[in-house]
């Protein structure tokens, strides 16, 4: 079936088990914690305690999302892999122009620069200063997914630039893509810049389309046939209706193959090793039991299982 990388090595694709398609699991003092210190996810004693928590509750991969030079530490997440059992996938790739100063890299380097970097974190190692200069030091771990992410308006050529050296990454190495969107906005325009591209839509997801409350743009993202990544369930209010969910029950039986789900706590706040809720196992403990009230219990496989399986499993030429 191929493989899929994690931060301690290789393994084969069927290894992946029960599996969340986009967390944070480490996020280093950086740029954004200073201005989004709700962010900051760096006791490696507090995350490995919530991870193995979610390996005993049947839990074997999460996909880490926070990428290049963003509050990556590939060593935290090395020895929180060691501690949990847990399969994490590491990022390469480029966040949200938010996540960076004004005067970054990002900016003024080339598509091919960028390339090179990203390429290396797949191939070689990721940098353990985390590109934030002016040395290098590649560590033994390597990325497992490029990322990248666009705002509510129309791409920029900034942005364009950056797509193209996601895409020629992807097209070097076989490594899978993921990208932001805010709430779901330029999800569509994702896809088909990545089909234009000539990416293997199999291989992309698009996360937080859920907060899109729109059926039918929902349907025309993944006619595309890229897949989508849903990680709201937990952040709609009680009273008001939970999009996620309804996304599920309406869209499984149309998109088996193309839908994922994840938790996306990227604040500590929702982390109970941090003293707060839901926790990492809420969708273990809550989607199982929904589907099944809704005659949908067939689709927990796909959900869980097979589809982020297809998705991260690396092309192989």
């Amino acid at each position: 079936m191929g493989f899929f990388r994690t931060v301690l090595g290789d393994f084969p694709t069927e290894e992946m088990g029960l599996t969340y398609a986009h967390e944070h699991i480490i996020i280093e003092e950086s740029y954004p914690t200073a201005s989004h210190p709700e962010f900051l996810l760096n006791d490696v004693d507090k995350v490995s305690e919530e991870l193995t928590n979610f390996y005993a509750a049947g839990g074997r991969t999460v996909v880490d999302t926070m990428p290049s030079n963003a509050g990556r530490n590939v060593l935290k997440l090395a020895e929180v892999g060691r501690r949990s059992k847990v399969h994490i996938i590491v990022p390469t790739g480029i966040h949200l122009e938010i996540y960076y100063p004004q005067n970054h890299w990002r900016y003024t380097y080339t598509e091919d620069q960028l390339t090179d970097l990203f390429v290396a974190d797949v191939e070689e190692g990721v940098d353990i200063f985390d590109y934030s200069g002016p040395f290098v030091q590649r560590s033994e771990h390597k990325a497992g997914m490029i990322k990248l992410a666009t705002g509510d308006d129309p791409f920029t050529s900034h942005q364009e630039k950056i797509f193209r050296a996601v895409v020629n990454t992807h097209k070097a190495t076989g490594v899978p893509i993921l990208t932001h969107t805010n709430f779901g906005r330029q999800a569509f325009d994702q896809a088909k810049m990545f089909e234009k591209l000539g990416a293997d839509l199999e291989h992309v997801v698009l996360s937080h389309v859920d907060r899109n409350k729109d059926l039918d743009y929902q349907k025309k993202v993944l006619d595309t046939g890229v897949r989508v990544e849903y990680d709201s369930a937990f952040r709609w209010k009680k009273e008001d209706k939970n999009w996620t969910l309804y996304f599920l029950e309406k869209l499984l039986p149309l998109y088996p193959d193309q839908l994922t789900v994840g938790m996306d706590m990227a604040k500590n706040a929702y982390w109970k090793s941090y003293g707060g809720k839901p926790g990492l196992n809420y969708l273990i403990e809550t989607i199982p039991g929904f589907l099944k009230e809704k005659g949908l219990d067939e689709y927990e496989k796909k959900l869980f299982f097979d589809n982020p399986q297809n998705l991260y499993t690396f092309i192989e030429e």
